[in-house]
């Protein structure tokens, strides 16, 4: 199960099926589109909406990501160039988190997602099935 959360995660699927697209478009430095979540998953027809503001709640996940970040980027900076003074690392860290800032957004809408909508391999095996069945007949 934590295959499929981590593949819906990191290639931006569906939490249900994995098959169909979770962002209207898939690139987070698109912004433009950015953070724009389709209505419902074009294979499985979830909504990923279920209420207003569901993605608020994204907002906790991006903050722990961006302190996963901060630090992760602040021990390997210490660790690649320890004679930095303390203002340039804090300005490559800035300057990291503002690079990286559309990804973590995308990530935490995706995260938060996987969290309440999880993986059904037999719904998703069902609707291949069906797919699969309504290709034959148009043959």
């Amino acid at each position: 199960m934590l295959k499929n959360s981590l593949y819906s995660i990191f290639k931006y699927k569906c939490p249900r099926c994995n098959r169909g697209e979770f962002f209207e478009s898939r690139n987070p430095y698109n912004l433009k589109e950015a953070g724009n979540i389709k209505e419902s998953c074009s294979h499985c027809k979830l909504k990923y909406s279920p209420e207003p503001g569901f993605y608020y709640g994204a907002m906790y996940v991006s903050y722990g990501l961006g302190i996963a970040m901060f630090v992760s980027v602040w021990v390997a900076l210490l660790i690649l160039y320890p004679n930095y003074t303390p203002i340039e690392l804090i300005v490559l860290l800035f300057i990291s988190l503002i690079l990286l800032g559309p990804y973590i957004y995308a990530l935490s809408k995706t995260v938060w997602a996987n969290l309440f909508f999880h993986y059904e391999e037999e719904y998703a095996q069902e609707k291949q099935k069906e797919i699969k069945n309504a290709r034959e007949v148009k043959r």
